[in-house]
């Protein structure tokens, strides 16, 4: 079992694409190698393979990459299954995985975030979940992003340390990570990875 994630970026062409290019990527080779693991293409598209207990945290990582920089989002859709053909390239590789991340991207309406698996029930269940979750992450503002995104980069890193890193004061970390519903994203990730977990 693998899991496949197929997104692209809202306004894309809003805002300059060296601006947003650049830190997309650097987070994307941070995650694996381009094109065996990721691989950007039509100018504003992703698509990218890893283990099923890491996609829905990479989605978010690229939540908070991309919503640092003003106007513009990505929308995301997590397919799980198995990958029957696996080439040097992601996007041209194939089986159910990239099936489901296909119809999970196409299923995204109001949502900016959906999973499509071979368990319906568990589909239901965290769908609702990040329902709910988007409903905060689609309104972070970038200083909110870029501390969700170094906090997700560095989870054992205590807040005073976040601030330091980012030379910022503690108490604008702690009300920003609050305010972005950190904890409660946190308690998402871990549901979605225990869940996960047992079914694969």
């Amino acid at each position: 079992m693998k899991a496949v994630i197929t997104a692209d970026i809202i306004n894309s062409r809003e805002v300059s694409p060296e601006i947003w290019l650049n830190t997309l990527k650097s987070t994307l080779l941070n995650i694996g190698e381009e094109y065996s693991v990721w691989e950007v293409f039509r100018g504003d598209s992703i698509q990218m393979i890893i283990e099923p207990q890491k996609a829905l945290e990479v989605a978010v990582l690229l939540k908070s990459a991309i919503k640092q920089i003003p106007n513009i989002d990505i929308r995301i859709g997590i397919g799980i299954g198995e990958v029957t053909y696996q080439s040097e390239k992601v996007t041209t590789s194939n089986g159910p995985a990239f099936v489901n991340a296909g119809e999970a991207f196409d299923g995204l309406k109001k949502s900016t975030l959906f999973i499509k698996t071979p368990w319906g029930d568990f589909d239901k269940t965290i769908n609702i979940m990040l329902n709910l979750a988007t409903l905060t992450m689609d309104y972070w503002k970038p200083a909110m992003a870029e501390i969700v995104y170094e906090q997700l980069q560095n989870p054992e890193s205590k807040q005073i340390e976040i601030a330091q890193a980012l030379n910022k004061k503690q108490s604008n970390v702690s009300y920003s990570l609050k305010k972005a519903g950190y904890e409660e994203i946190q308690d998402c990730l871990q549901f979605y990875k225990q869940q996960i977990g047992g079914l694969c």
